[in-house]
């Protein structure tokens, strides 16, 4: 799907279909026309606002009415689209009207169509949100993964072009970056929900190591390396290996660089978790809904996705993606709970729950990482079912050894609209973890095991400017609408621009 941007008159755009907002009227008045479809309808001779007077659309959020053949607009269709009551209308109404208008343009036969919701103030935000949040919404919608069937959809959506318009003289220069942006952030976005989506016995370690090698073949200024288990070894990665023991897939410690900032200024590294199946190893999960832990490579996708988007915006900002990737396996050789791991850090760990590893895998990743000299460094991981209870799956949560850092995770997830909530990282945790027999314990017990898990983590990342985010509750969705997420794609490309000064 290509986005272009323009400022032209709605009635005399030629599309496929024409997307408009309408208010809704508080009482019994009829819904409002917004300045786009206030300028369509005086071209129409007012058939907009007497098919809205009929009572066919009632403006609230997200319903839509289609109308065909519209005399005095070019639009082949014209689709109107409820944005709710003027005085209540904010970003999420705004983004629930974008899905809607999706939905339906996704169930349409245009080639084309022209969206006029990019012009509706939202709040405090300027022109530049909407239009970036425009096009991610309709890439959204648009997104499939049938890759597996043997039977596709013969109905596959059509839409190929979207303009996003604007009433007035010009589009303000923001804005046209912001589609650019959006463009490559969407690209990012699908990266990171395709590899969540395939299946575990597909999208293996070596799987992700080869994506890897892949998007440094296609996209300049990306370079990448691939460390090995003998590599690891050398490293003595103890808490990393000690996790991949029961599997038959060699592990792989993939670093992607990207160099599009001044040479020699320090990078910001993310580092992705990348479970790519966690069955929990000795501490074996219940069998109920084990099927959704091919999604426990998340905060890799994540990374890889992050670094696709900014390298295919060419972002003048210096970044390097670390991705641990194994799989926690039972079996014979599987490490046991009661087991003493030796860290890269050479730190010791009694490994009480075998369930936990996520935060091993993390802990060699982070001290790997020093070696970078790096500016900041964020780690995405799938880490604990506890931060799903505490916030559930509207925000991920974050933990920052950093208070400005964590300012900035915070604004830029409210800026993507892809949300954080700081969560504490208290010295009080840290006695949870104590162990009779080594340095530390894997796990805290059951009390804040989200805070706890995220304080072993500190432990490794003292000489950093860290923060984690706990996406365990925001990467995946489950039921009828199973599948990936892609976040938190967009958050880290904003953070990564704010950072440069974007």
């Amino acid at each position: 799907m290509e986005f272009s941007i323009r400022a032209a008159a709605p009635q005399s755009v030629k599309t496929g279909c024409l997307v408009l907002g309408v208010f809704h009227a508080a009482g019994a008045g009829a819904p409002e026309l917004t300045r786009a479809a206030a300028a369509a309808d005086r071209a129409a001779r007012g058939r907009l606002a007497a098919v809205l007077a009929q009572g066919d659309l009632s403006g609230k959020t997200g319903r839509t009415l289609l109308l065909h053949g519209v005399a005095g607009v070019a639009a082949e269709r014209v689709l109107l689209v409820g944005l709710g009551t003027q005085k209540e209308f904010g970003e999420r109404a705004y983004l629930d009207a974008l899905r809607a208008a999706a939905g339906t343009l996704r169930e349409l036969g245009a080639r084309d169509a022209a969206v006029y919701l990019t012009d509706v103030k939202v709040g405090r935000r300027a022109p530049a949100w909407n239009v970036r949040h425009a096009a991610l919404a309709l890439r959204d919608a648009f997104y499939r993964f049938d890759q597996l069937k043997s039977k596709k959809n013969d109905a596959a959506p059509r839409l190929a072009s979207v303009t996003l318009g604007f009433v007035g003289a010009s589009v303000p220069e923001a804005a046209r970056e912001a589609v650019r942006e959006a463009a490559a952030t969407a690209d990012g976005v699908a990266l990171a929900r395709t590899l969540g989506n395939l299946p575990p016995n597909i999208c293996t370690p070596s799987y992700l190591a080869d994506e890897a090698r892949k998007l440094a073949r296609q996209i300049p200024k990306l370079r990448v390396e691939v460390l090995e288990r003998r590599d690891m070894e050398r490293l003595r990665m103890g808490a990393m290996l000690s996790v991949t023991r029961g599997s038959h897939q060699p592990p792989k410690l993939i670093v992607l660089r990207y160099a599009g900032g001044a040479k020699g200024k320090a990078p910001i590294v993310l580092v992705g978790k990348g479970i790519t199946f966690d069955t929990g190893g000795i501490s074996l999960k219940p069998a109920g809904e084990m099927d959704e832990m091919k999604f426990d490579m998340s905060g890799a996708g994540s990374v890889l996705g992050a670094l696709r988007a900014l390298a295919g915006m060419k972002a003048p900002v210096n970044v390097v993606g670390i991705v641990p990737a194994c799989e926690n396996m039972p079996g014979g050789a599987a490490s046991r709970p009661g087991d003493v791991v030796t860290t890269m850090s050479g730190q010791t760990v009694e490994i009480l729950n075998t369930d936990a590893e996520g935060r091993l895998i993390l802990c060699d990743a982070l001290t790997y990482a020093e070696r970078l000299k790096p500016d900041a460094v964020v780690d995405i991981a799938t880490l604990t079912g506890a931060c799903v209870i505490a916030l559930g799956h509207v925000v991920a949560g974050l933990f920052a050894n950093d208070a400005r850092l964590a300012d900035q995770l915070r604004d830029a997830g409210d800026e993507a609209w892809d949300r954080v909530w700081p969560m504490p990282l208290l010295e009080d945790y840290q006695e949870q973890l104590r162990s009779n027999f080594a340095d530390m314990a894997n796990i805290g017990g059951r009390p804040a095991g989200s805070v706890t898990a995220a304080c072993y983590l500190s432990r490794f990342a003292k000489k950093l400017r860290w923060a984690h985010l706990d996406i365990a509750g925001v990467a995946y969705k489950s039921g009828r609408d199973k599948g990936s997420t892609g976040r938190p794609v967009p958050l880290l490309v904003r953070f990564a621009l704010a950072r440069a000064g974007r």
